[in-house]
Order: structure tokens, then C-alpha cells, then sequence
């Protein structure tokens, strides 16, 4: 009897998403285990289970999902589920809290295709600017973006929390070059928010859904970028101007994509990875793994 590809979705809320378990059995798991309200410590012995019930190439059918609304929770139990592995017993672990990592590996791939992301030397002369830079999409927009080598403005009403953002991409991405930004009234005169958009050559909203972050005025102020991203697919639009099914339109001097623009590649990107978590049971795939992924569908 052929062994079925089990996937176990462990969700540090109080429900496993519905979302995730959609886009699983469309990858091609065959059976689904959901776990809701998942802490680093109850996920150990869901973990053994994944570990010793199969031996040898019967591990690479069994495989861990971690997602969550919490960034923070989810990392730390990922972090857990690795630790747990020892040598050769393990499995194939996939960690997607809120669809942060699918969904920013899509803006950078879109952002790669109309700006030189792709080379280092390049990339250092990017400017990029996160809009909602400390939610968990903005994060990781705003470390892969780093990784690339690019400048990147970490933007939040809070200048303490994007401040504390960035210290923990620097953390991860010692080479990041970060800057803290308070957003405010793009109208006043001298704010560093005001310049951070006029120098921007990419600009990324990734802020809760209906709210808008760069309205009429400040789009005028970034006439400098090339490329705008924006991800809330709730009305009114996140960036004014672009509609949610934007993909690769010419708006003025910039090319723009709306939120299912970069959605269409991150499904793609996201059952790519969870059919890919079958192929061995030694894949750790986080944001940077990711988002190599979505470089080879590009």
C-alpha cells in the first residue's frame, strides 16, 4: 500500500486555518492533521509523533506546517519543532504564520521583475519604503528586501515598535541597512515620513486591511518610484489609485500591482512549497527559502 503524503498543520491560534489546509490539499497532502492553540511546548509531542511512526524514506511523507496570526508565537514554535529533530529523524517544516512569508516572498519576486534585485551591487542603490513595516507581512517584506541589499524604511505610527522591528531584522540580516520611520501627515513640511517617500525607488504597503497608507498626497510625493505594492485587498485601497487585481499596470511613472496581483503568486509560491516538503524530510523553509522558491517561478 502506497505510503500517504500526511501533512500536520500546527496553528498557533485557537482554530487552524481553513486557508491553509485549502491551499495543502491542492499542493497534493492526502491527509491533513490539524492542531489549533499550539504552543512551543505542545507541539513536542505532536512532533515525536511525526518523527517516530515512519523510518527511513517513509519520513519524507509525513511533514510539519507552522502558521498563526502571531509572529512571534509561530517562530518560536518552529524554532521548537527543529530542536526536537536529532540526526536523520525528522521532517520536512514549513513556517507561514498569516501567509507573512508566501505573501512577502511575492512582492519581492514582483518587485525583482522592474527593479535590479537580483544584483548586489544594484540592489545597494534601491531604496525601498514598508508601509505598515511592523505587522507580520511588513517584517518580512522589509527583511528579504534587506537581504537584497536594498535600503529599506521601516515605517508604523509607532517609531518605537518599527524601531524595535528593525532591530531584529539587523539581528537576522547583520548586513541590513534599516531606518526607523514614525508615519505622519505627509503634508509636514521636512518629516523624515515625507522624504522617506520621495526618495523611495519601491514602496510596499503591507497595513491592515481598509486602511489606507499612502493617500492622493502622497502618492504625488513619490514620483521617484518605480514600483508600487500594495497588499491590503479590502476597500478603500491601501496606496490610492490601485485596484486589488493590478498586476504588472502601468500607473502613472510607476508599475503596480494590488493585493490578488501578488496574490496569484503567492499561491503559486505557496503550493510549490508544500508539495516540495514531500520531495526529502530535511527542508526547513522560512522567508529566505521561500522566497528562493518564487525566484525559480518567477
Amino acid at each position: 500500500m502506497p505510503v500517504q503524503r500526511i501533512l500536520i498543520q500546527l496553528d498557533c491560534d485557537p482554530q487552524a486555518s481553513s486557508f491553509d489546509a485549502i491551499v495543502a490539499i491542492d499542493a497534493g497532502a492526502e491527509v491533513l492533521l490539524q492542531h489549533g492553540g499550539v504552543t512551543p511546548d505542545s507541539a513536542v509531542p505532536l512532533v515525536h509523533g511525526a518523527m517516530f511512526t515512519r523510518g527511513g524514506s517513509g519520513l519524507a511523507s509525513t511533514a510539519i506546517f507552522i502558521g498563526g496570526s502571531d509572529m512571534q508565537v509561530a517562530e518560536l514554535v518552529y524554532d521548537r519543532v527543529r530542536a526536537t529533530f536529532f540526526g536523520p529523524v525528522r521532517v520536512s517544516v514549513m513556517l507561514d504564520p498569516a501567509g507573512a512569508n508566501t505573501t512577502a516572498s511575492a512582492a519581492v519576486v514582483a518587485a525583482a521583475r522592474h527593479l535590479p534585485l537580483g544584483d548586489p551591487e544594484l540592489a545597494s542603490g534601491c531604496q525601498a519604503l514598508v508601509l505598515g513595516g511592523t505587522g507580520p507581512v511588513g517584517q518580512r517584506v522589509a527583511r528579504l528586501l534587506a537581504g537584497k541589499g536594498v535600503a529599506v524604511g521601516v515605517a508604523s505610527r509607532s517609531l518605537e515598535r518599527a524601531k524595535a522591528v528593525c532591530e531584529r531584522i539587523a539581528a537576522a540580516v547583520p548586513e541590513a541597512r534599516l531606518e526607523a520611520i514614525a508615519t505622519v501627515d505627509v503634508s509636514l513640511a521636512g518629516s523624515a515620513f515625507g522624504t522617506a517617500i520621495e526618495k523611495a525607488d519601491l514602496i510596499v504597503s503591507a497595513g491592515a486591511a481598509g486602511t489606507v497608507m499612502l493617500d492622493a498626497a502622497g502618492r504625488l510625493l513619490a514620483s521617484r518610484a518605480r514600483v508600487l505594492i500594495d497588499l491590503n485587498a479590502v476597500p478603500p485601497a491601501g496606496v490610492d489609485g490601485i485596484v486589488s487585481a493590478d498586476k504588472s499596470q502601468q500607473s502613472g511613472g510607476a508599475i503596480v500591482y494590488g493585493a490578488l496581483g501578488i496574490g496569484s503568486i503567492k499561491i503559486k509560491i505557496h503550493r510549490t512549497a508544500i508539495s516540495r516538503l514531500f520531495e526529502s524530510n530535511s527542508l526547513c523553509l522560512d522567508a529566505e527559502a521561500l522566497l528562493a522558491i518564487g525566484e525559480t517561478l518567477a
